[in-house]
Parts: structure tokens; C-alpha cells; sequence
């Protein structure tokens, strides 16, 4: 298994500058093109003016529960008024949980990239500002000044800790993870790449890339919510 993020080859030339594919972007594609085509898959088999419908059966009971449980899910940490932000955070969620279970078909996971990571959470990062101004106003600004006005500088370097501190986490836990096992298989022979390492799969892809995934859309949420609340007031 290689770990690094090597060059493919050129997608893009300006003089001496050059823009290349990665190994990163050829998973992200991959990662992409699964869950579109779940989706659609899903969009066909599914009647979304009945409840029940043989057509479907028990995997139209299956998405419904997951909707279901990411908007009561949503709810319950942003908000009534924000629990729109239910339908974003399913598809951030499903994102990096495919992306990190990738490297189990021998891709080179997304967020084992620190753009992947950093372009998620500038996005919450967005989403926190945005929110934040557009519902409370001015008094979105009364924040930086808490307890008193000495404080704006560390404040103001607290909002901007966020991202980093979002894409970091999920970053470097993949790629450690990542790079463990890759080591783990140049070390053994041939003959036992096949059974040996399936317990650091297990642990590194499905449950630590459960928990990252989790833990990601839960720390967004909750930094949305204590910025976007009016509650504050």
C-alpha cells in the first residue's frame, strides 16, 4: 500500500505552473461518483408520494429511518429553526464516512488530505459567520467583546482556530491511521497482507472513520449553533 499523495499526471499548464491530478482527487472522484450513484439508485427505486410501496420494501424504510434520524438529529443540536441544515450535514456526513471506508477498496482516503479537511471546514466556518450575522444582527459582534472589549484579539483568534482545529482533527487521524497501515502492509510477506490486517481495518477504516465523520458534523453543528442562536440575547 502507498501512502503518498503522488502527481498522476498534468491536468492543467501555464508556463513553468502546473496543475496536477492527484491520488487524493482520483479517490475524491470515486467517493463522488459512489454517492451519486447511490442516490439516483435510491431516487429510482424509491416512490416518494407513498409510504409503503413493493417497489422499494425495506429500503425505502432504510433511507426514510436515516433522514428520519439526521433531521431529529439536526434538531436537537441546532435548533428548530436551523434543522434545515439537516439535509447538508447528511451529505457532509456521508461524504467523509465513504471517504474514509475507501481506503479499504486501496484508495488513498480524501481526508487523508489536508485540503479535503480544510475545504470541509471552511465551509462550517462559512456557515457559522453567515448564520450568525444574518440572524442576530449586530449583536453577532457583542461576542467578540465578551467579557469586556480586552478580549477581542482572543476571541477573534478563537473563531479562526475553528477551521483548523476541524480539519486538523480529521486529518490527521485518517492519515495516521492511513499511514500505519501502510507500513503495517510493506512490513509483513505476501502471504499474510491478506488476513493480518483486517483488525487495524476494522478499528483505523470502520470505527475511527465513524467516529471522525461523526464527531465532524457534531462539532459543526455545535459551533453553527453557538454563534447562530438568538438564544444568546
Amino acid at each position: 500500500m502507498d501512502f503518498s499523495n503522488k502527481n498522476l499526471w498534468p491536468f492543467f499548464r501555464l508556463g513553468d505552473f502546473s496543475i496536477y491530478i492527484t491520488k487524493t482527487l482520483v479517490s475524491t472522484w470515486f467517493v463522488m461518483a459512489a454517492l451519486i450513484i447511490a442516490a439516483i439508485a435510491l431516487r429510482l427505486m424509491i416512490d416518494v408520494n407513498s409510504n409503503s410501496t413493493p417497489k422499494a420494501g425495506s429500503i425505502q424504510n432504510i433511507v426514510e429511518f436515516l433522514v428520519e434520524m439526521m433531521s431529529g438529529f439536526a434538531e436537537s443540536n441546532l435548533g428548530k429553526d436551523l434543522s434545515w441544515l439537516g439535509g447538508y450535514f447528511f451529505g457532509v456526513f456521508a461524504f467523509i464516512l465513504i471517504s474514509n471506508y475507501s481506503a479499504l477498496f486501496g484508495f488513498r482516503p480524501p481526508t487523508a488530505d489536508l485540503s479535503t479537511t480544510l475545504a470541509l471546514a471552511l465551509n462550517t466556518f462559512f456557515l457559522i459567520h453567515f448564520l450568525g450575522i444574518s440572524r442576530r444582527g449586530l449583536a453577532y459582534f457583542k461576542d467578540y467583546l465578551h467579557p469586556i472589549f480586552f478580549f477581542l484579539p482572543m476571541n477573534i483568534i478563537g473563531e479562526l482556530s475553528k477551521p483548523l482545529s476541524l480539519s486538523f482533527r480529521l486529518f490527521g487521524n485518517i492519515l495516521g491511521g492511513f499511514i500505519l497501515l501502510g507500513m503495517v502492509y510493506h512490513a509483513l510477506p505476501l502471504i499474510f497482507r491478506f488476513a493480518l490486517p483486517d483488525a487495524l481495518h476494522a478499528y483505523f477504516d470502520i470505527f475511527a472513520g465513524s467516529l471522525q465523520a461523526f464527531i465532524f458534523s457534531v462539532l459543526s453543528m455545535t459551533f453553527i449553533k453557538e454563534k447562530a442562536s438568538p438564544e444568546k440575547e
